[in-house]
């Protein structure tokens, strides 16, 4: 009876303390958002790759992300041009550049700052490393694509999606 009601407590434990441990480990800012995203993703035109290839003329890309801004569906790239960073939004149906701008704000910068620092040590482009992933990983499309120094190393961390699952994909840039 002791062994029953331990296990009873335990299995209580567990259900009632999981969705905390979850929480606490969910850092991604548009969670809310991954059902839309979802949706979107499986409708848009564009790929991640696509949109990091039309941003070209705008600067190297040195991330991108499908995200929700005000509610609407957008493909944002960052960029770095003669040491100067932009945010460039690119329609997720045709394709095309619709704006470009500086990136000013401090938080912003500092993200730019980093990725480009990351992607100086990159042999490989993230459009390059964005279609590994997506090979990789059949039926699978890519939302976002962040560098990141791993052990002194440039990795590309792609996250992708196919339905309601979604998964995070490291891909070196060696």
């Amino acid at each position: 009876m002791k062994t029953l009601l331990s296990v009873a407590a335990l299995m209580l434990l567990i259900v009632m303390t999981r969705p905390v441990v979850l929480a606490q480990t969910d850092d991604d800012d548009d969670d809310q958002d991954q059902a839309v995203l979802a949706k979107v993703l499986s409708t848009a035109k564009v790929t991640l790759e696509a949109g990091l290839a039309a941003t070209s003329a705008e600067g190297r890309p040195i991330s991108g992300k499908f995200e929700m801004e005000k509610g609407k569906p957008q493909l944002s790239v960052y960029t770095e041009k003669s040491g100067k960073f932009y945010e460039v939004v690119v329609d997720h149906v045709t394709g095309k550049v619709v704006k470009s701008e500086p990136i000013t704000e401090a938080e912003d910068l500092a993200a730019a700052k980093g990725q480009s620092e990351v992607m100086s040590k990159a042999k490989l482009s993230l459009g390059a490393a964005v279609g590994k992933a997506v090979a990789a990983n059949g039926g699978f499309r890519a939302l976002s694509v962040f560098p990141e120094a791993k052990d002194g190393h440039p990795v590309a961390t792609v996250k992708v999606v196919k339905g309601q699952d979604w998964k995070m994909v490291s891909e070196s840039l060696e």
